[in-house]
C-alpha cells in the first residue's frame, strides 16, 4: 500500500462532508432531545 499525498488532499473534502454530515445528526437528535423534554414536562408537585 503508498501514501500518496496527492489523493489524501483530494479525499479531505468527503471526510470534511462526513464530519458535518455526524455534527448535523448530533443537532438534530439533540433538539428532538429538548422537544420532547419541553413537551412532556410535568410539574413535579406532591404526586401520588
Amino acid at each position: 500500500m503508498q501514501f500518496t499525498p496527492s489523493n489524501f488532499i483530494a479525499n479531505l473534502g468527503y471526510m470534511g462532508l462526513g464530519l458535518l454530515g455526524i455534527f448535523v445528526v448530533i443537532g438534530i437528535i439533540i433538539l428532538v432531545t429538548i422537544a420532547l423534554g419541553k413537551v412532556t414536562n410535568r410539574k413535579s408537585g406532591k404526586e401520588a
